[in-house]
């Protein structure tokens, strides 16, 4: 007769190496240059890379801004301005509900003398507005835990995500777009319950990070 515990362990073990294999990320990458010249950075020039925020009510997540902000500025060749510092220099007029939304709206913020002479001292020459969010798109099983000591998890639960980001690019002394960058990533995450729970994440953002940092590296000139 078989041992049942033998046969549960094979299954889980199974069952695990199966969702292992599952949990990956896929990523579509789609890029728009208005000209197929590298962009540059002169000696003093900066790039700012900026979260859309319209109100209270939307918000392209900081944490993720910083990712790319930090992505870019690592490789040592570009200046960038970190967000918040940008923010808080140029105060009240990229705040969300008078940011400009498009070059028009920004031609306008230029023509205030007070922003126009902080955006030359600081050496801003391109902003990057980065639109779109993480969402859970779709959830299955449970995960039941009794109380401790003598409790444990039990059971399976899966959930996928989305990332969807587009970054456009401004030329500032220029007044013109430079092109965009859109990023769609897809995975999906479990948890299996063994006594404890074990996390099996799909790292969906990081990886929409990864593919719009890269990307917009290489408009600029190395």
């Amino acid at each position: 007769m078989p041992d049942n515990t033998l046969l549960s362990t094979a299954a889980w073990s199974l069952l695990l190496i199966a969702i292992l294999a599952g949990c990956s990320t896929s990523s579509i990458v789609d890029e728009q240059r208005s000209d197929t010249a590298s962009l540059e950075l002169s000696s003093g020039e900066r790039l700012v890379i900026m979260g859309r925020r319209h109100g209270n009510s939307y918000e392209t997540e900081p944490d993720f801004i910083n990712c790319i902000s930090n992505n870019v500025a690592n490789t040592g060749k570009f200046s960038v301005m970190p967000e918040q510092e940008f923010l808080d220099t140029l105060y009240p007029w990229f705040e969300p509900r008078v940011a400009p939304l498009k070059l028009q709206g920004m031609s306008k913020t230029l023509a205030i003398t007070v922003v126009a002479d902080r955006i030359k001292a600081i050496g801003i020459r391109y902003v990057i507005w980065v639109d779109g969010s993480t969402e859970t798109t779709e959830e299955k099983g449970s995960m039941h835990c009794g109380m401790a000591p003598s409790g444990g998890c039990f059971g399976f639960k899966s959930w996928d995500k989305t990332s969807s980001y587009e970054a456009t690019i401004w030329d500032l002394k220029h007044l013109t777009e430079k092109g965009k960058v859109k990023v769609d990533s897809k995975g999906a995450s479990y948890m299996l319950g063994i006594i404890a729970p074990i996390p099996l994440i799909a790292q969906v953002k990081g990886v929409a990070c990864e593919d719009i940092s890269s990307q917009l590296k290489g408009f600029f000139s190395q």
